[in-house]
């Protein structure tokens, strides 16, 4: 067990009971007004979380297009996604890497 957490839990219990309630109502106002996400997400990790989404889907559509629906029922369908997608992210990283 990790002691700073522990640290953290005694300091927690010494809170008045007035802050752990405001801090539970901007809680609860964060997620109604739907800027939860946007508080415990950055914009910019969500552009990253959209990419790499639609380079899957890319993927995805190319592989039925190439070899039919029925590549979808291969028990490796799955790892060749994974697959194809580490190395299209990859390959990224490489070209970045020499600019």
């Amino acid at each position: 067990m990790d002691l700073s957490n522990l640290k953290i839990i005694k300091k927690l219990k010494d809170v008045s009971p007035k802050l752990k309630l405001a801090f539970k109502n901007h809680m609860q106002d964060l997620k109604i007004k739907s800027r939860y996400i946007d508080f415990l997400i950055p914009e910019e990790e969500k552009d990253i979380m959209k990419d790499a989404q639609r380079i899957e889907d890319m993927v995805r559509e190319t592989l039925v297009q190439e070899f039919s629906e029925k590549i979808k029922e291969n028990k490796s369908y799955e790892m060749l996604v994974d697959a194809v997608v580490h190395n299209i992210k990859k390959k990224s990283l490489e070209d970045t890497e020499e600019i």
